[in-house]
């Protein structure tokens, strides 16, 4: 495992990504903005952008050895040639989410919402990073980043779909849906 990253996620009027949709699926929006850019380190801020959204990678809380040994095999690197489409999904849990025990999330999770296996059925066409927020104090408890070919943005519709549907989306208070294309201003 890779040392923890602060990574920030900067929307303005800069940056090599272009939003194309920025919708509230639950809870109160983000501003309206262009692009967005996607700064590593402690060195983040950015004052020109109307909202930054922090998150750290860290240790993959809920998955049992077998899960994370099959993420590892079929989990494809960010940054890939010809995934130029991506997704930001920032989510916050409600208090009763984090009421609950580990083991108690973990079933919800895994038992009956079947996150992550139905997350693995999507790999390796859609690469994913997950950003934790809560214990660095940030806006949102999770910030999921998503990379995946224009021929795969209706299976990254499925999976959106298909994780909305589960019991553990009834523990979602705030959520937004990013969308956006490779786009530097050069092509």
């Amino acid at each position: 495992m890779a040392p923890p990253r602060l990574v920030s996620f900067c929307g303005g009027s800069d940056g090599p990504w272009a939003i194309t949709r920025n919708v509230a699926v639950s809870g109160t929006g983000l501003a309206t903005v262009e692009r967005l850019e996607i700064v590593e380190g402690v060195n983040a801020d950015r004052p020109h952008s109307p909202w930054v959204l922090r998150g750290v990678t860290s240790n993959e809380r809920y998955v049992e050895r077998v899960e994370r040994t099959a993420l590892v095999e079929r989990q494809q690197a960010l940054g890939r040639s010809g995934a130029t489409h991506a997704a930001l999904i920032p989510i916050s849990k409600s208090a009763a989410w984090w009421e609950l025990t580990q083991d108690e999330r973990r079933t919800i999770l895994e038992g009956t919402s079947h996150h992550i296996a139905v997350g693995l059925e999507y790999l390796p066409a859609i690469a994913r990073r997950l950003h934790h927020g809560r214990d660095i104090g940030a806006d949102f408890d999770f910030l999921t980043w998503f990379e995946f070919a224009p021929s795969d943005a209706s299976r990254f519709e499925e999976l959106v779909g298909r994780l909305r549907d589960t019991d553990e989306w009834t523990y979602v208070e705030r959520e937004i849906d990013i969308r956006l294309i490779w786009s530097t201003g050069e092509d």
